[in-house]
């Protein structure tokens, strides 16, 4: 190989060496931000009475620094405001991937804290809730990842409308979450309805469906917004497309609206 040749190749070689690892990081840091998350939500169904203390106690004190400690934050905790079960807590969690979730809630069960508290050693005759139930969800496209509503930043007083869509089959369902991604929450951001997150439900009950939710201010916020999206043009040509009206793709609709508690993170 002549001399000038040799140069020129150890010149592309080294220049190949130096940016291969900015390449590399680049593409790790846009699937990192590509990925979407994971959420479990949580329903304790509790009792009138000191059941509902006893968790309050609980989660303050014990269980949210526990999942911090573990990884994941923030952590949500609603009362029901409007919807049937009362008193139900909601407990929304947020992972980064199913391994995270593994690994989060292995070291949230072996906490010592979680361990020694009274929540956790109580006797058969006196449960600390009346059952649990707990739904797991993969982001949407469209919104891979939960953000925290501007009133938590704020300390402004806020409620949540959590919202679930039920399909008559799979295809339907996923059809549903297409709509979402291509134009659906566009239109919701623009005319006031500020998303938590939107979620593709894997295990839980009513299946197929999705659930998201909303924040607002108050009820009166949430009543005129809904009212400008519902007349927006946009989403009236969205919701008569043909593939994406409401009877080829949904079979119900379930609101529930919640409370943050004074100690919830979202």
């Amino acid at each position: 190989m002549k001399r000038r040749e040799f140069l020129k190749s150890s010149v592309a070689v080294s220049t190949v060496a130096a940016v291969a690892p900015a390449l590399v990081a680049t593409g790790a840091e846009q699937a990192a931000s590509n990925a979407r998350e994971y959420y479990e939500l949580r329903l304790y169904h509790l009792r009138q009475g000191p059941t509902m203390r006893r968790f309050d106690d609980f989660y303050r004190e014990v269980a949210l620094p526990a999942w911090n400690r573990a990884g994941i934050k923030p952590v949500g905790v609603f009362d029901v405001m409007i919807g049937p079960d009362a008193p139900t807590k909601y407990v929304l969690l947020a992972y980064k991937s199913l391994e995270a979730m593994a690994a989060a809630q292995e070291k949230f069960e072996a906490d010592p804290e979680v361990l020694k508290a009274d929540f956790t050693n109580v006797p058969p005759t006196d449960p600390a809730y009346i059952r649990k139930e707990s739904t797991l969800m993969r982001a949407f496209q469209g919104m891979p990842r939960l953000e925290v509503p501007p009133q938590v930043a704020e300390k402004k007083s806020r409620i949540f409308e959590l919202r679930i869509y039920e399909a008559h089959s799979r295809k339907a369902n996923k059809k549903k979450v297409e709509m979402f991604d291509v134009g659906e929450i566009d239109i919701f951001r623009r005319t006031g309805l500020t998303p938590v997150f939107f979620g593709e439900t894997l295990v839980g009950t009513k299946l197929p469906n999705l659930t998201y939710m909303l924040v607002f201010d108050d009820m009166a916020t949430r009543d005129k917004n809904w009212g400008t999206f519902v007349s927006h043009p946009d989403w009236k040509k969205l919701s008569t497309t043909p593939g994406y009206t409401n009877p080829e793709i949904l079979t119900n609709i379930t609101s529930v609206f919640l409370r943050p508690t004074g100690y919830s993170q979202l």
